[in-house]
């Protein structure tokens, strides 16, 4: 048998960079990453989309997985918190994992809200893995349009 005179990856160089991304990825969202993203003091921030209409705010967060009576939703002198836990399902027969990116454990978004929003009539929807929340603003906080007369 010949010895070979080169490397795989000098044949294929995209396997090279496809490895050290693949590595970089790893490391980036591992657990203890510090630089791991949507991460805050150990729990995971779900990401969010927060949108305002002259009638309300609306926070639009991505939980999927989740169970309804898993999630929590809190307002609290001019905060608003989502917060959930997601807990890994243990399955006895599934003792060859190779590999686990989906996220377990506790997650947790906090948005402070301004002056002006009803924190009574706050409501929440959970649909196909998105959490909206719609805070309705106070009648005295809408936009007033008002009329400038040319002289």
């Amino acid at each position: 048998m010949l010895p070979t005179l080169f490397r795989e990856e000098s044949l294929f160089p995209m396997l090279k960079l496809r490895g050290g991304i693949d590595k970089l990825f790893e490391e980036l969202f591992a657990a203890d990453s510090p630089l791991a993203p949507f991460r805050q003091n150990g729990k995971m921030l779900p990401a969010i989309d927060v949108k305002e209409t002259d009638d309300a705010i609306t926070v639009d967060a991505e939980m999927p997985g989740l169970k309804q009576e898993e999630i929590k939703v809190d307002v609290n002198e001019g905060v608003l918190t989502i917060s959930a836990e997601r807990k890994q399902e243990k399955d006895e027969k599934a003792k060859n994992v190779h590999r686990t990116e989906r996220y377990y454990g506790q997650m947790e978004r906090r948005l402070a809200l301004p002056a002006g929003v009803d924190e009574a009539k706050v409501e929440a929807l959970y649909k196909d893995g998105v959490l909206r929340v719609t805070i309705p603003k106070k009648a005295s906080a809408k936009a007033k349009a008002v009329t400038v007369k040319v002289k």
